[in-house]
């Protein structure tokens, strides 16, 4: 078995798969208006993207801030939008990177993804009385 290291992407891939994220992002037909109310500076945007993801796979400092909070406080972003957003992503991940990279990566990025949805559903919901939908999501 191959040790963590070798399926953690580098600085550059993580920069090469954020922007080319964001560029598919901007032009996504449901995904592209999120952003749009929300990103006027984005290199800016990028770079505190880059910066969250070098911290979550490289443990490197950089990043600060609370992902669930900025996806709350937005107000148009939907637990729905997630499965959207990871299959993009997804599919941006193994084009840029081997296998066991996007693999690593995609596993992390869907954990995050399902935290944010269930927590924007809960806060929609205001209550734990229902369970959260999961028929959206994939699994790897």
């Amino acid at each position: 078995m191959r040790h963590v290291n070798n399926a953690l992407p580098n600085q550059s891939e993580i920069r090469k798969v954020v922007k080319e994220f964001y560029a598919l992002t901007r032009t996504h037909p449901e995904l592209g208006p999120v952003f749009a109310e929300h990103v006027t500076d984005w290199d800016s945007h990028e770079e505190k993207i880059i910066d969250f993801w070098c911290g979550a796979l490289l443990r490197q400092p950089g990043y600060s801030g609370n992902p669930m909070q900025k996806h709350l406080a937005a107000g148009n972003v939907l637990p729905d939008h997630f499965p959207i957003w990871l299959n993009l992503f997804d599919s941006v991940l193994t084009r840029h990177l081997s296998q066991e990279k996007a693999v690593y990566w995609s596993t992390l990025a869907h954990r995050i993804g399902k935290s944010l949805s269930f927590g924007l559903e809960y806060a929609e919901r205001k209550t734990t009385s229902i369970p959260p939908n999961l028929s959206s999501f994939s699994t790897l």
